[in-house]
C-alpha cells in the first residue's frame, strides 16, 4: 500500500514538473516573438540628401519600385537616391555620391534584374494575400524582399527591399533598397555595367528605342550572331584542313569532333560577346545566357555521343561481322563498354546540363512559371511524359553493363539466329543471318528469353537431324561421319571444327516412319557453324546415299523424302 501511495505521488510530481517547464518555456518565450516586428529599425535615412520630393513614394514596395523606376527615366537621379539606405556614407558623402550610386544600381537592374512585379505587392506590410498555403511567409507581414539574386565573386549578391522605420518610436515606415544592398552595387557595376565598348559609343546610340532596348543592342545583336556565324565557319573550315593534313586513321575522330566543335565556337563568341563585349539589358540576356547554357550542353553531349561512336567504329573495325569470330572476344567486351560508358556519359552530361540551364533561365521565375521550374514539378512532368523512353534508357545501361548480350555475340532471337549490332539507347539492332536487320525495343529484349551463343565459350555443337530407314544401318553411318570429321578437319575449315572427340552420332526417337539419328558436329566459332554444318550435311547424305547403293538397303523412309533432312 505504501509502494501504491509512492508511485502515485511520483506520477503527479512528474506531471507538476512538465506543466512547469511548459510555463517558463512560454513566459521567456513571448518577448522574443513580440521582438521579431515586420521592420528594421535604423538610426537615421540619409540625413545628407534633404528632403524627400514628392515624387518619391516609398509606403509600399511596389510604389518604392515605382518611384525608383520614374526617377531614373527621368534622369532624376538625386530623387532616385532617396530610394537607397545611404547610412555607411557620411552626410557629405551622401550628397555627393547617391546620385551616382542611384544611377547604377538602375543600370544594374535594367541590365541583369528581370523584376518579378507579382513579388512587389502594393500594401504598405509586404504581405502577399495571395501566397499559398505551402507558402511558409504567406499571410504574414514582410520586412524583407528578394528581388534577384546575381552571380558574383566570391558569393551571389541579392538585390533587396527592406522596410525600415529610421530614427525610432513615431517615424514613418519606408520600403528602401538596404545597406547590403548598397554596399554591393560597385562590385556588381563592375561586372554587369556598360563595356568599354559600350562606353565609347556616342549617346545617340545608346538612347532607348523600342520595347527596353537601346539602339546600340538592335545593331549589336545581329552584328554578334554574324560573328558566331563567321566562328562556326571558321571552325569547319579547319577541321576540312585538317583532313587534308592528318593521317586517313584520324578523320573519324575530326568526323565525330567537327560538329560539336561548331556549335562550341558559336557558343564561345556569343559568351564572350555577351559578357565583354556587349552588355545586354535584362529583356535580351534572360534569353541569350540559357542559350548559352543550351549552346555547351549540346556541344558536350555531341561530343561525347560522336567521339564514343568513332572509336566504337574502330573497335568494330571495317565490318562490324568481324566481332562475331571467336579471336576478337575481348573486343567484343571492349565494344560493350564503350558503349556503356557512352550511354553513362551522356545521361550525365544531359542532367547536369538541364541543371545548369535551369539554373541560368531566370525567365521561369520572371514569368511566373516557377512552379514548372521547380525541381519537383519538373521532374514528375518529364518522367511521366517520358517514362518509356527513359525505362529504355535504364534497360540499355543494364545489359550493357551485365553483358548479358555484347556487341558481336551471335544470340537466338524469336527462331531467328542474329548477332548484336548496336546497343542503342532505346533499340538493340540485330543483324539476321541473310543480313537483315531486326530492331527490338530495349525494354522488350530485356524481358524476353534467348540464347546466346558466345557468352561464354564459342563453342557450340551443331545438331544434324535426319530421319532414317528402320532398316538403315546406323553402324556404317557412324563410320562414315567419322571418316567426314576427318576429312573436314584435315582440309580448310578443319581450324573451324571443335575436338572430334565429340563428334557423336545417337538414336534420338523412333516413329511409325523411321529412326530419327542426331549427328552432332562440334564447331569452335558461331559465326562459321553454319558453312560447317551444312557442308558436313552434304557429305553426309552422299555417304548415306553410296551405303545404300551398297547394301542394297533403303537409308530414308519410302515417300518421306521430305522428312529425311531435318
Amino acid at each position: 500500500m505504501t509502494a501504491l501511495k509512492f508511485f502515485r505521488a511520483s506520477i503527479g510530481a512528474i506531471f507538476v514538473s512538465v506543466f512547469v517547464c511548459f510555463a517558463l518555456l512560454a513566459v521567456t518565450s513571448a518577448p522574443t516573438w513580440a521582438q521579431d516586428d515586420p521592420f528594421y529599425d535604423i538610426d537615421g535615412l540619409n540625413p545628407g540628401l534633404g528632403a524627400v520630393p514628392d515624387s518619391i513614394d516609398r509606403s509600399t514596395p511596389r510604389s518604392a519600385m515605382e518611384s525608383f523606376l520614374r526617377a531614373a527615366d527621368e534622369e532624376d537621379w538625386a530623387a532616385a537616391a532617396h530610394l537607397l539606405d545611404l547610412g555607411a556614407l557620411s552626410s557629405a558623402d551622401q550628397a555627393r555620391d547617391g546620385a551616382t550610386l542611384a544611377q547604377k544600381l538602375h543600370m544594374i537592374v535594367e541590365r541583369r534584374a528581370l523584376l518579378d512585379w507579382s513579388l512587389l505587392v502594393d500594401r504598405p506590410d509586404g504581405l502577399d494575400a495571395r501566397a499559398s498555403d505551402q507558402d511558409t511567409m504567406g499571410g504574414q507581414p514582410r520586412r524583407s524582399l528578394l528581388l534577384r539574386e546575381l552571380a558574383l565573386d566570391p558569393v551571389p549578391a541579392t538585390l533587396r527591399l527592406n522596410r525600415v522605420r529610421p530614427g525610432g518610436d513615431g517615424t514613418e515606415l519606408v520600403w528602401v533598397f538596404p545597406r547590403a544592398t548598397v554596399d554591393e552595387i560597385e562590385p556588381l557595376f563592375d561586372r554587369y555595367g556598360p563595356s568599354p565598348f559600350e562606353q565609347m559609343l556616342p549617346s545617340a546610340l545608346r538612347a532607348e528605342a523600342v520595347g527596353g532596348l537601346m539602339i546600340w543592342e538592335l545593331i549589336g545583336l545581329p552584328l554578334l550572331i554574324t560573328l558566331a556565324c563567321l566562328a562556326g565557319w571558321l571552325a569547319a573550315f579547319g577541321f576540312r584542313l585538317g583532313r587534308q593534313w592528318l593521317h586517313h586513321a584520324s578523320h573519324k575522330l575530326l568526323d565525330a569532333a567537327r560538329l560539336p566543335a561548331i556549335i562550341a565556337a558559336v557558343t564561345a563568341v556569343l559568351s564572350w560577346g555577351t559578357q565583354e563585349v556587349f552588355v545586354f539589358s535584362s529583356v535580351l540576356s534572360v534569353f541569350i545566357s540559357p542559350l548559352v547554357a543550351v549552346g555547351y550542353t549540346t556541344a558536350a553531349l555531341m561530343l561525347v555521343m560522336n567521339g564514343l561512336g568513332a572509336i566504337l567504329e574502330r573497335l568494330l573495325g571495317p565490318e562490324a561481322a568481324d566481332l562475331t569470330h571467336r579471336e576478337v572476344a575481348e573486343a567484343r567486351e571492349a565494344a560493350t563498354r564503350v558503349a556503356a560508358l557512352r550511354h553513362i556519359l551522356t545521361v550525365l552530361v544531359f542532367v547536369i546540363g538541364a541543371g545548369i540551364v535551369l539554373s541560368s533561365a531566370s525567365i521561369f521565375r520572371s514569368f511566373g512559371l516557377s512552379l514548372l521550374a521547380s525541381a519537383g514539378a519538373l521532374t514528375l512532368i518529364i518522367g511521366f511524359a517520358a517514362r518509356q523512353v527513359l525505362g529504355n534508357i535504364m534497360a540499355s545501361l543494364q545489359i550493357a553493363l551485365n553483358q548479358s548480350a555484347r556487341v558481336g555475340d551471335r544470340i537466338m532471337w524469336q527462331d531467328r539466329l542474329c548477332y548484336v549490332e548496336k546497343i542503342n539507347f532505346t533499340y538493340i539492332l540485330l543483324r539476321n543471318w541473310d543480313d537483315t536487320r531486326v530492331v527490338v525495343p530495349v525494354s522488350e529484349f530485356v524481358t524476353e528469353t534467348f540464347d546466346n551463343w558466345t557468352l561464354e565459350d564459342p563453342g557450340i555443337k551443331r545438331i544434324l537431324k535426319l530421319k532414317l530407314s528402320p532398316e538403315a544401318d546406323v553402324a556404317a553411318l557412324r563410320e562414315a561421319f567419322n571418316d567426314i570429321m576427318d576429312d573436314m578437319k584435315a582440309g580448310e575449315l578443319g581450324s573451324e571444327l571443335g575436338d572430334l572427340e565429340e563428334a557423336t552420332v545417337n538414336v534420338a526417337g523412333q516413329d511409325a516412319l523411321g529412326v530419327d539419328v542426331w549427328f552432332a558436329v562440334p564447331c569452335l566459332d558461331p559465326s562459321t557453324q553454319w558453312e560447317v554444318s551444312c557442308e558436313a550435311r552434304e557429305r553426309l547424305i552422299k555417304a548415306a546415299s553410296q551405303i545404300a547403293e551398297q547394301t542394297g538397303r533403303a537409308v530414308f523412309p519410302e515417300g518421306a523424302a521430305l522428312d529425311a533432312a531435318a
